[in-house]
């Protein structure tokens, strides 16, 4: 068996939840990104074997979301599929074990990706009008009915919001901002880098949308179906360091330097991927993007997760055999910018490796040039099942176009862990 080959992939535009996107579920948006995968490789739907999406914010009305998208995107009923997840890592969950299916001899072709429409995640009630609402739905007379509605109180009726539930660490009880201002204070990492490094992420994502597009399918929006989402909406031309000054801390308000301008945006969208063996490929007539050469997943503790590429980086590197120095690009996701730059410095620490990766030198230096060229989720935005496929399909065509022979594609997790790939050309 040959390396596995990633074929060719495609995403929908990221669009920032509550417009463009706000009415397209989820599983249309990973149908949508399956459908075109289908059609531009002019594979036949009988020869995938299985699609695996990860997601993070499940859709109830579409349980096991990646057998929903596989049937809606033609795929037969006779085939399999499945979802996954792994918080913000479960695009990248999806096409790690797809490379794990495809060398453990269970499918030769399989559609991989992610698909998260956080517009879409679900307001709830509290526990008291739950109880309340099913005693009420239980009562057998009218009696009954309005002994229970004369408990009914108007502020049991306040909505609890499912995406701030979500982005809460159920363990150590912080949200996702708050562990990134750990991370500033730990590293010393000041308000002005953090708004630089934002500010370079739109100023690149800008500069490189003509070469996005081609990993974009458009889309016609629902319901009325006059407007065509042809590219991400979160890249903003006019981004300037005095707007970004302007911004005040919003997970410290007193003492905090991290920003919704420094964060990344909260974003819908779906991605996908075509995987098979190399040897599969050639025989088919393909040229593949690349290769997965090696990947790795750590864990650490979950009030300071955005360091998680820190600690999976190395181990991928490990396994692939290869230094930092040997990476020609790297994508690591922008969950904040003083996540990213944490890592940066972690990754340079020598006191980082030994007391953290128990090595006695440091993994190395990331030179900025190669570090997310084409901008990253601050600008682009972080739809959490999607980011990880997206990231390996950024990769990849960045890869090519530069004749690379080696990229890192990395990201944090929430609730401690990190993930990180290594792909090849």
């Amino acid at each position: 068996m040959g390396r596995i080959a990633i074929v060719e992939g495609i995403r929908t535009p990221f669009i920032k939840a509550w417009t463009l996107f706000e009415d397209v579920p989820s599983q249309r948006l990973g149908a949508l990104a399956v459908r075109e995968l289908l059609e531009r490789t002019h594979i036949h739907p009988d020869m995938i074997d299985e699609v695996i999406i990860g997601t993070v914010a499940q859709p109830v009305e579409a349980v096991n979301i990646a057998r929903v998208i596989s049937l809606y995107a033609g795929i037969p009923k006779e085939k399999k599929a499945y979802t996954i997840s792994r918080n913000c890592a479960s695009g990248f969950e999806a096409v790690t074990s797809a490379y794990e299916k495809i060398k453990c001899g269970f499918d030769e072709i399989v559609i991989a990706g992610g698909t998260e429409s956080m517009s879409n995640i679900p307001f709830v009630f509290g526990k008291e009008i739950t109880k309340l609402l099913m005693q009420l739905n239980k009562a057998k007379n009218l009696i009954e009915k309005l002994a229970v509605i004369v408990r009914m109180r108007f502020s049991h009726f306040k909505p609890v919001v499912g995406l701030a539930l979500g982005l809460t660490d159920s363990v150590c009880g912080l949200n996702m901002g708050q562990t990134a201002e750990i991370l500033a204070k730990e590293f010393d990492i000041t308000r002005r880098e953090q708004d630089e490094f934002a500010l370079m992420s739109h100023q690149r994502a800008i500069e490189s949308r003509a070469k996005q597009r081609e990993e974009i399918v458009p889309v016609i929006v629902p319901p009325d179906f006059d407007v065509v989402a042809e590219e991400d909406n979160g890249p903003r031309e006019n981004q300037t360091m005095k707007a970004l000054r302007a911004l005040r801390p919003y997970f410290d308000r007193h003492n905090g330097t991290v920003t919704v301008g420094n964060s990344c945006q909260v974003t819908d969208g779906a991605c996908a991927l075509l995987v098979m063996d190399e040897v599969k490929a050639k025989q088919l007539g393909y040229e593949p993007l690349g290769y997965v050469r090696a990947y790795d997943y750590a864990g650490l503790d979950p009030s300071k997760m955005g360091l998680g590429p820190a600690f999976a980086i190395p181990k991928a590197l490990a396994r692939a055999k290869l230094k930092l120095a040997d990476i020609d690009l790297f994508e690591i996701n922008e969950a904040f910018a003083a996540q990213v730059i944490a890592c940066v410095k972690a990754l340079a620490s020598k006191k980082f490796a030994e007391k953290n990766l128990s090595l006695p030198h440091a993994v190395g230096e990331i030179d900025v040039k190669k570090l997310n060229v084409n901008g990253g989720a601050i600008a682009l935005g972080h739809p959490v099942g999607t980011s990880g496929a997206r990231l390996i399909l950024t990769l990849l065509k960045e890869m090519r176009r530069r004749n690379a022979q080696f990229g890192m594609a990395s990201l944090c997790i929430g609730g401690g862990q990190g993930g990180a790939v290594v792909l090849e050309r």
